[in-house]
This record gives structure tokens, C-alpha cells and sequence, in this order.
């Protein structure tokens, strides 16, 4: 019996497929029909060997055992999927089975999963591949009919595994090296997240070490407009321009006016899609991932793990077909006669593996209802892209106005939208879940309407007023900054026609932010991440080459250039093995005061003096920054760490059993944070200790009769 074994990457893209080429016979593990056979991994079901499966000393973390290089890579069966192996494996040695078709998602680690399970199953039947972007029926038909020798995609399975290896090596070598060297918390180290986490700690710095310096602005209202002086250092300085404009006229020296034009965007990509969903909806890289993936396994957007901002030349007729399902199906679209524009997105030279992420024609079809809401945000953010990319641009006319006053110039600007052009269909997306972008505007000059002046107006009546400014340090990353980073990581240093820049890639960024939370390395604070203590410490004691933005680029370049067959998997694994080699050979002991760096500490929260975290130490609560901030007693009482926690974060806490002043009972009273002020006191050696603590609101408990 001749059939092919068709094998996905999960059970819900196989049921897909059967459904599709027939195979609609329920299995155990798989399902059959019309001469095929459909089954799946449950992701990766085959991963490296952990290193004391190559030998029994490696059980024990030493230094002395280091580095750890496999001469052949071993690899075991993942405990919770070995069930599903042996289906696979079972079937890959039926006689029944002439061929099997690698159905894995469409890109580099899709081929790594088949790959490990065809060579552990020792498979050695043709095998061919099924490469799609959508999961639409036709996609899937056409694919089915169309497929590709197996053997072409050989070089992308080199380079997934060369992505694997490096990892496993520079993982295990490094995270162990520093872990043992630094006392025994585990530093985990890795080839992309590691150059990430540095980006964060060195923003981190430069915001600490940022010192603001005030400045003022004299601000003259004239004829309703605002306009503003150049900053003035001196508030004294400030308050006489102000004085001295409101006795004299103002004079208007220039008058221009500009027509402005801002481009549509491109489609999305994973990378901006991520970006825009984390600044619109506060989603994290990973749920939009999530939510992205969710949709194309319901057929509703095609391939999301893609670095593509185009569609190729050959589908502006499906593609128009799409604009039309957007048009009839989604509800924020205003009532307008729309004329896409479709050839702007079409450049079959700029989409590599896949094309831009863009819904498909069976939105129409589905209930949108039974979406999720988050679904829902990623699906109608995706549909308004694909109308604003197609869409005329956005005109405005822009006015800069300069007033002469008292000796000094002042300039107002005006903005008017002339047509609202793409912005139309962004605007309208964020006005139906009522959402907003919140950048942030460090410019003092405000865009309002400017009324008709000519140059030479004197007007006799001004206003005038100063406004009091701090220069601000650099902002702390959110994901969409983040991803927008990691996107352009070393770009500055490496020629322009490399195959790709930044770290990682578009599938790979979310999951390398998540480890950095997950490993304690950052937090998430609403939507901006901040290094934890741990974190600073691993960056400052790490090796450039580790860190390196830069050597990280250029080695996830190499793994493109492998794919296309153009560099090689021996040599860049080489260069992984002689940077292990040498950071074991350079790094030998620290000093007993270093390996306190690591030692783990409960932080409670941040300190209202001076921002500084506020751990649990052994004597109690303290500021790491020894502000001077005191948390030792509450009226008297020693608070617990749920107490303090809830104080910092401005709650009001209910404290038992304070001791009245006349030292005749107790009192239970709730107590509110309200200010911070000045404290002292003398400790038993005389000495004088100053400092500051919290002033509370104190509303007393009645008790019960």
C-alpha cells in the first residue's frame, strides 16, 4: 500500500491538513485517508543531551571540567513526548509509508523539529517538504500539489542546527563558567539574551548617571497664540523677559508655511506587529506572538514568524481579494470609496522565507465573534495595516510663526490636516477599541491653530508667562523599544548588504525577553523593563565578547548566509568552540567579595526617597541605596514583609496593638502613607543617626463593645 506520511508541527495544523487532503479517518495519534497519513510533534519532541549524558562528571558543576565540546552531539526524547515519538517513529518504519512530507512551520526551526525526529527515528525514506504561508485550504491544496525535494532545504537545516549547537555551547559552557566562578547562583548565560539584557542595564546607567539640569521658557500669548522663548538658564532671567514683554508689542517676523506629506507604512512584519501591539494594547512580544500564531492555525492571517514587509509580485490579485474581506467584515471601517493602492506593497526581491502578515479571505467566513478579544485587536491592528499600506499618504500643512518682542524671538507652530489619507483607517482602529498611543514629547512647542498674521503685524497686546523644565534622561526600554533594538543591534557597525542584522530573529525575540523575566534578570514594571540587581551585576562582570551587540549580529548574519547556502556550518561552529575555549582559559578564579554579588535578596519595592530598591536584609528592611530612608518601625511596632510591601506601594495597612503614650494598654489603628519627612535619633552608644521616614494618616480601629 503506496502512501505518504505527512508530519506538522502540531495536532491542530495537522488536523488542517487531513481535513484538507482527505485524511479524515480518526487514529490514535494520527489520521488516515485517501493515501495519506497526517500526524505532528507537539514542538520540539527531540532536544540536545544534557551534558552528564555524555559523561558522569559533567553531573557535578566544576571548573576543572570546562569547556564541555562534544566530538559527536547526542540527543534524547523529551519525557512528555515520547508517546508521540514512537507513533511517529512507527510510521516512518511502515511498509505502508513510501515517502513523508516535512509539514513543520515554514521556516528554520520548523525544519530543525522534523529533521531531529527523521534522523533519531533513522528515517531514510524520500522526503519531500510542504511549504506554505497561509493555512488556508487552497494554500494547503496548492502546497500539497506542489511539493518541494526535501533535500532543498538541506542549508536551512544546517543553520537551525548551528543556531542549536552554538546555544547548547555557549549556554551550558558560560552559565556554568560564571556560576561556579561567582559562589553557585545560577547565571544563565545565552548567545542573544545575554547582549539583550546588556542593552537594558547600559539604558539602566545612563539613567542613573543622568543629572537633569532646570531651564525655563518665557512663554507671550498673542492673539491667542502661544509661542515660546529659547531656554533660559536663569529663572531671574526668565521672569524679566516675561515683565518686560508684557509692556512692550509684539512684532511678527517671519511667517511660513509648509505642505507636509507622511508616507503609509509598510505591512507588518512579526518585529513591528510586536511593536505596535505592545504601544496600542500593552501586549508583551510573546503574547503577540501567541495571538498571532492563534489566528493562523484558524486560517484567519497567514505565517506570522516572518522578517517580511512585502508580498511577492504574483499576488495582487488574492490580495485584492483580501482588501475586499476587510472591507465587508470588519466593523471600524468608515463607509468610504476606497481605491487601494496595492502595487506599493508588492516587491517580490524584498520578502525572504515568507511575505508580510496580512489576514486572509476567510476572515468573511469566520464568526468574529468567537474570537478572543485579544485575537480580535491582533486581527483588526493587522486589517487596519493592510488598509493604511495601501491607502494615499497623509497631507498637512505646517506653520511656523516667529514673533520679535522686547529684543528676543519667540516661535509658535500650527498644524493643519489637509487629508487625512491612511491615517484614516489607523485612527479609526484605535477610536473602536479605544486605545491610544502614549509617546513620549520632550518638545516644549505645542501644535496648535495659527490664525492668519502677516509678516510685519505689530499687536499691542501680549501676555506673558515662564514655564519651569527639566532636561530628561533617556527613556527605559518597553518591548516595542526593545524589539526596535534588538532589530537594529549592530547595525551601525556592519556593512549595509549584510543578509540580516540585529539579535535574534523576529520568531526568537519575545521567547529571549521572557527568559530574562523568568530567570530574574529584569521585571516588568507596567510597560517598561528594568534590570534587577542580578541582572547589573551578570552584565558588569561578563566579557565583552559575551555582551557584544555586535559579535551576536553578526554571528545570527552567518546563520542566514548558511541557510542560503552561501557560508558554512563547520566554520561558524568552529568560531563558537574556540570563543568557548578561550573565555574558560581567560577566566579562573574571583575574589571572596565578588561572589557576594549574587546573593539573593527579597526586594519588597522601590523607595520613596530615592527610587532605589528596598530589600528584606538581615536586621530588616533597608533601601539598597542607603538613603537614609528607615522602615524599622511602624508606631513603634516591627512591621512584617506584607506590611512594607503594601506601605510602598502607598496602601493603608492595619497595625495592631500600638502602645499608648501613657504606657496603659494598646490601640489597633490603620495607617496610610502620606508624606516623607525628616527623622532622628540617638543609639545606645550616643550617637546621632538622621535620616527620613514616612508620615502617616492614622485612623483609629474602634473596637467592639
Amino acid at each position: 500500500m503506496n502512501m505518504k506520511l505527512v508530519i506538522s508541527e502540531k495536532p491542530s495544523v495537522a488536523k488542517s491538513i487531513a481535513d484538507v487532503i482527505g485524511a479524515t479517518n480518526r487514529k490514535d495519534g494520527y489520521f488516515e485517508g485517501n493515501g495519506f497519513i497526517v500526524s505532528w510533534c507537539v514542538g520540539h519532541l527531540i532536544e540536545p543531551a544534557f551534558p552528564q549524558e555524555y559523561n558522569a562528571i559533567y553531573e557535578k558543576w566544576e571548573y576543572d571540567s570546562l569547556p564541555i565540546i562534544p566530538d559527536k552531539w547526542k540527543y534524547h526524547i523529551k519525557e512528555e513526548t515520547k508517546e508521540q515519538y514512537e507513533v511517529l517513529r512507527n510510521l516512518m518504519h511502515s511498509d505502508d509509508i513510501d515517502s513523508v512530507v516535512c509539514a513543520t512551520d515554514a521556516g528554520r526551526e520548523g525544519e530543525l523539529i522534523f529533521r531531529l525526529v527523521y534522523n533519531q527515528a533513522g528515517c531514510n525514506k524520500p522526503m519531500e517538504r510542504l511549504w506554505i504561508s497561509s493555512m488556508e485550504d487552497e494554500a494547503i491544496r496548492f502546497g500539497m500539489q506542489n511539493l518541494k525535494q526535501g533535500n532543498e532545504y538541506d542549508n536551512l537545516y544546517k543553520a537551525a542546527l548551528a543556531r542549536q549547537e552554538a546555544d547548547w555551547l555557549v549556554g551550558i559552557n558560560v552559565t556554568r563558567l560564571f556560576t561556579v566562578l561567582y559562589g553557585g547562583k545560577t547565571l544563565k548565560v545565552g548567545r542573544v539574551q545575554t547582549p539583550t539584557l546588556a542593552m537594558i542595564v547600559d539604558r539602566e546607567q545612563e539613567i542613573i548617571n543622568f543629572k537633569k539640569k532646570q531651564y525655563f521658557i518665557t512663554h507671550i500669548i498673542v492673539n491667542g497664540i502661544d509661542a515660546i522663548s529659547e531656554r533660559i538658564e536663569v529663572k531671574a532671567d526668565a521672569d524679566n523677559l516675561s515683565d518686560i514683554c508684557e509692556k512692550s508689542k509684539a512684532v511678527v517676523k517671519t511667517v511660513v508655511t509648509e505642505n507636509k506629506k507622511l508616507s503609509p507604512p509598510k505591512l507588518y512584519d512579526l518585529t513591528s506587529l510586536q511593536r505596535d501591539a505592545n504601544k496600542i494594547f500593552g501586549f508583551t512580544a510573546k503574547q503577540t506572538l501567541d495571538y498571532t500564531q492563534s489566528l493562523y492555525e484558524k486560517k484567519l492571517v497567514t505565517y506570522p514568524r516572518t522578517d517580511s514587509m512585502y508580498l511577492t509580485d504574483d499576488m495582487e490579485d488574492s490580495f485584492n481579494n483580501v482588501i475586499g474581506s476587510i472591507l465587508d467584515t470588519i466593523p471600524f471601517v468608515p463607509d468610504i470609496v476606497f481605491n487601494p493602492n496595492t502595487k506599493a506593497v508588492m516587491n517580490s526581491k524584498k520578502v525572504s522565507d515568507h511575505h508580510a502578515i496580512i489576514p486572509t479571505i476567510e476572515i468573511k467566513n469566520y464568526n468574529l465573534v468567537n474570537l478572543s478579544d485579544e485575537e480580535k485587536k491582533i486581527l483588526f491592528l493587522d486589517a487596519a495595516r493592510v488598509l493604511s499600506a495601501t491607502s494615499k499618504e497623509q497631507t498637512y500643512s505646517l506653520d511656523k510663526i516667529v514673533f520679535e518682542c522686547a529684543g528676543n524671538d519667540f516661535m509658535a507652530k500650527g498644524k493643519n490636516i489637509l487629508d487625512e489619507g491612511w491615517k484614516l483607517f489607523e485612527n479609526a482602529m484605535k477610536n473602536y477599541f479605544k486605545a491610544s498611543e502614549k509617546e513620549p514629547n520632550d518638545d516644549v512647542i505645542t501644535e496648535q491653530v495659527i490664525p492668519e498674521l502677516s509678516e510685519g503685524e505689530t499687536i499691542d497686546k501680549v501676555e506673558a508667562k515662564i514655564t519651569e523644565h527639566f532636561t530628561k534622561p533617556p527613556q527605559r526600554y518597553t518591548e516595542a523599544t526593545l524589539l526596535s533594538a534588538m532589530e537594529k543591534a549592530g547595525a551601525d557597525e556592519m556593512v549595509n548588504d549584510v543578509e540580516r542584522k540585529g539579535l535574534g530573529t523576529p520568531a526568537t525575540r519575545a521567547d529571549v525577553i521572557e527568559k530574562l523575566v523568568k530567570d530574574g534578570f529584569i521585571i516588568r514594571d507596567k510597560k517598561v523593563l528594568i534590570p534587577t540587581d542580578s541582572g547589573q551585576n551578570l552584565i558588569t562582570i561578563l566579557p565583552d565578547k559575551i555582551k557584544s551587540a555586535k559579535l551576536t549580529s553578526e554571528w545570527e548574519n552567518k546563520l542566514s548566509l548558511i541557510a542560503k547556502g552561501e557560508a558554512f556550518y563547520e566554520e561558524f561552529m568552529t568560531d563558537i568552540k574556540n570563543m568557548v575555549e578561550e573565555l574558560v582559559g581567560t577566566y579562573h578564579s574571583v575574589s571572596d567579595e565578588d561572589k557576594k554579588m549574587f546573593t539573593d535578596v527579597e526586594v519588597l519595592g522601590r523607595c520613596p526617597n530615592c527610587g532605589a530598591y528596598v530589600v528584606k536584609g538581615k536586621y530588616g528592611a533597608y533601601c539598597k541605596d542607603k538613603c537614609g530612608m528607615m522602615f524599622g518601625k511602624l508606631m513603634g511596632i516591627t512591621p512584617t514583609d506584607a506590611q512594607i510591601k503594601a506601605i510602598l506601594a502607598g496602601k493603608r495597612v492595619l497595625i495592631k496593638k500600638i502602645k499608648k503614650k501613657n504606657g496603659e494598654g494598646t490601640y489597633d489603628a490603620y495607617l496610610t502613607p502620606e508624606q516623607i519627612v525628616d527623622c532622628n535619633y540617638t543609639k545606645k552608644d550616643g550617637t546621632e543617626v538622621c535620616g527620613k521616614q514616612f508620615k502617616f494618616k492614622i485612623e483609629f480601629v474602634q473596637k467592639k463593645k
